[in-house]
């Protein structure tokens, strides 16, 4: 292999690297940092995007009784292939998103009493991370969100890009 070659093999390992800087996990035993949602409000409002070969909708409502609701749609070849629905919820001095996934006809993916569950892992001026889960403000029109997405023995993080509606 060339020096050319090299080089180019390691930046791009590099970059790989980086990109996955995006999510951050929890550690074991960890707790999450004193948070409310004062420090999230940015996240307010009606996003759209593109993903998974289709368009992705996102609405977040205002906090109120100290919760930010959220639904989130699929639409691919003009049908909705899922939602889902959930909130940011200050529980105990912090921060805790939770969600539930819904099929298109909406019956639900997760059992009745289940949801699934992000604890925060801390909060800068323009992100918030949750346990490999995070939203960017990129500036006032426009979002990221990153998530790993696990199958079976792999997983991988991915980014969601909304504008402002």
């Amino acid at each position: 292999m060339n020096s050319e070659m090299k080089k180019f093999l390691i930046l791009f390992l590099i970059s790989l690297t980086c990109e996955a800087q995006n999510t951050l996990s929890l550690e074991e035993g960890a707790e999450s940092p004193k948070a409310d949602l004062s420090q999230i409000s940015w996240v307010e409002g009606h996003w759209r995007g593109e993903a998974f070969g289709g368009i992705t909708e996102e609405i977040w409502s205002p906090p109120l009784g100290g919760s930010m609701m959220f639904s989130f749609k699929l639409v691919s070849d003009g049908v909705v292939q899922f939602y889902e629905l959930g909130h940011i919820q200050e529980v105990n001095g912090t921060l805790l998103l939770q969600l539930k996934h819904f099929h298109g006809n909406l019956k639900g993916w997760e059992e009745k009493d289940e949801t699934v569950d992000f604890k925060l892992v801390k909060i800068e001026s323009n992100k918030v991370y949750f346990d490999d889960f995070t939203l960017e403000k990129v500036d006032d029109d426009e979002i990221n969100v990153y998530v790993i997405i696990k199958e079976k023995e792999s997983s991988q993080e991915v980014k969601f890009n909304y504008k402002r509606q």
